[in-house]
């Protein structure tokens, strides 16, 4: 009994910790496609195995009243009875079909989400390279040419292509609200993309263990109207300082730092692992092995000229 009451005590003391969290599931507040996409796959595969478990627990409740014990005399036997072919088929055919159906839509929402929404399949994407160390996040901009630390910004209504890699160990960039979560890694670049409907101001994070400061690993992804988003731009251009290597080299030591602006990129002097700078090779590299990263900037600097 004493046993009893301690466990309802920790149910009750859980449930009501987790009453007091001041972030809801943000994964059920999607602000864009990508992210809509997703939540919508979960809310089906939570209705699916409720259905399930209702069905499980309608027979399991029917079984126990049905063939409950009875006061019948030791000497009874109850009658012998065949199995029936049809249930038996029926039973197994059953989770057969639910695993179809999951694994259907899970197969087409992750082709999905791997790509550009096609409700901005007009527009370019705008292409930021997020890369970790130790426990902060560096956002570069090749076609702006700014950089910034632990923040990042970008226009609504646009498509937004994320080139994740790592200085360190494997991360994980999460924006819960906009797209699912990928895997930054320090000798190859991984992509996700995403976008936003609306201009708001998003939680982003590391959902990967990667140590003790892994809990700060935290950052702001701000989208805005696609004036403020060029009045940003012209201002950090204007204002911020330049990223040396010297003073990229201490933000890489540093375990954390605040939010930080610079007017150039660190990718002059220390480009991305992707192309011929990837340690494995998985980057793709077009034109004699000119990298993704050239090729955009390449292309921005013909659209300019025209």
């Amino acid at each position: 009994m004493k046993k009893k009451r301690i466990a309802f005590l920790l149910v009750a003391l859980t449930a009501a910790l987790l009453a007091g969290c001041d972030n809801p599931l943000l994964i059920f507040d999607p602000k864009g496609p990508q992210a809509r996409t997703l939540s919508n796959t979960i809310l089906f595969s939570i209705v699916i195995m409720a259905g399930i478990l209702l069905v499980v627990y309608v027979l399991y409740t029917v079984v126990l009243l049905k063939y409950r014990a009875s006061k019948l005399d030791d000497s009874y036997e109850p009658p012998h009875e065949e199995g029936n072919k049809w249930l038996e088929i029926i039973w197994t055919a059953i989770p057969v079909v639910i695993v179809i159906i999951l694994s259907v839509v899970t197969v087409s929402t992750t082709s999905t989400v791997e790509q550009k929404s096609k409700v901005y399949a007009d527009q370019k994407p705008l292409v930021i390279y997020a890369s970790s160390s130790n426990w902060k996040w560096h956002f570069s901009y090749p076609e702006e040419g700014i950089e910034t630390v632990n923040y990042v910004n970008f226009p609504a209504n646009r498509p937004i292509e994320f080139r994740l890699y790592s200085y360190g160990p494997i991360t994980s960039f999460w924006i819960p609200q906009l797209a699912g979560q990928k895997y930054a890694m320090s000798d190859m670049v991984t992509k996700i993309h995403m976008s936003a409907d609306v201009p708001g101001s998003f939680m982003g994070k590391n959902s990967n263990f990667s140590g003790e400061g892994f809990a700060k690993m935290e950052f702001e992804a701000q989208s805005l109207t696609d004036e403020d988003y060029k009045e940003w731009v012209a201002d950090v251009k204007a204002t911020a300082p330049a990223l040396t290597e010297k003073e990229f080299d201490s933000l890489l030591a540093a375990e954390h730092v605040g939010r930080k602006t610079y007017s150039t990129t660190h990718l002059s002097f220390r480009p991305a692992p992707e192309g011929e700078h990837s340690g494995h090779h998985h980057g793709s590299a077009d034109n004699d092995g000119q990298s993704d990263m050239d090729m955009d900037m390449d292309m921005e600097g013909q659209h300019d000229a025209h």
